[in-house]
């Protein structure tokens, strides 16, 4: 069965964990391995049974500690070409040859399977994924953080997962109401920036089904959204629905516990 935990989640780092017990994925690597290692201590998990680390783009909240992590934890790196020139020199030498991946290819690694489809952002070769166990297809995790907007790829590759980790980057009014100047406001707001509150219910709102069990809102500006307003807008839709999917909040300051796909 597989199993995931969102470990940190914002513009100062992200990182999640993806287990199977068997086979344990980082997805992105944004952190320091001294806040890695804390939170795969709580579910005994030695980082040296961390099988990759996949990168979704090269933005350094996403690539700041890779080069590290895969240095402590012996992982090979899982990159795309593009992505990994654009982040070469900060990710130093690793111990392994990276893992080139092109953006729509399917990764096996050991017993879970890695789908990826391109995703909506300014970076060179941005992507998402959906990961599953081989024994357990019809469990799938989806991941889809750091999107300008939902084409119609996002909403195809979300229909069959069991849980979503999903943007919900910010309040709209507390954007256009804050200390960001016109420049960072409108990269935010555009089809390459992130989504806001209302664009996540918006992606819900197509693909939501009694098979969707957790989802987790991830990627929240400490600047521009509050937890509340997120949690809030969110739940607020999925009450009306009656849906029975468990609303999940992250951090980036705290991991989440290990939930079931």
């Amino acid at each position: 069965m597989l199993k995931t935990s969102v470990i940190t989640s914002g513009s100062k780092g992200n990182c999640i964990l993806a287990s199977s017990g068997n086979t344990n994925l980082l997805i992105d690597a944004g952190i320091t391995f001294k806040k890695l290692n804390q939170a795969l201590q709580t579910f005994e998990i030695p980082s040296e049974k961390i099988n990759g680390i996949l990168i979704s783009h090269e933005h350094s909240d996403h690539v700041n500690g890779a080069g590290v992590l895969c240095r402590k934890t012996k992982a090979p790196l899982y990159i795309t070409v593009q992505t990994y020139r654009r982040c070469k020199e900060k990710l130093g030498e690793l111990p392994y040859p990276p893992v080139h991946f092109e953006v729509g290819d399917t990764i096996r690694i050991n017993d879970l399977t890695v789908k990826t489809f391109t995703s909506s952002h300014d970076a060179i070769d941005s992507c998402n994924f959906v990961i599953f166990h081989q024994d357990y297809p019809d469990k799938q995790l989806a991941i889809a953080t750091d999107l300008g907007y939902s084409p119609q790829i996002l909403i195809n590759n979300l229909r069959e997962a069991t849980t979503i980790i999903l943007e919900s980057n910010h309040d709209v009014k507390m954007l256009l109401e804050g200390p960001y100047d016109w420049h960072l406001k409108q990269r935010i707001k555009s089809n390459v920036g992130h989504l806001s509150n209302e664009q996540a219910v918006g992606v819900i709102s197509q693909i939501i089904s009694d098979k969707l069990e957790h989802l987790f809102l991830a990627h929240l500006s400490e600047i521009n959204n509050s937890p509340d307003l997120a949690y809030n807008l969110m739940n607020n839709f999925l009450t009306s629905i009656s849906a029975t999917t468990k609303l999940i909040m992250t951090s980036q300051t705290e991991h989440t516990p290990l939930f079931n796909v």
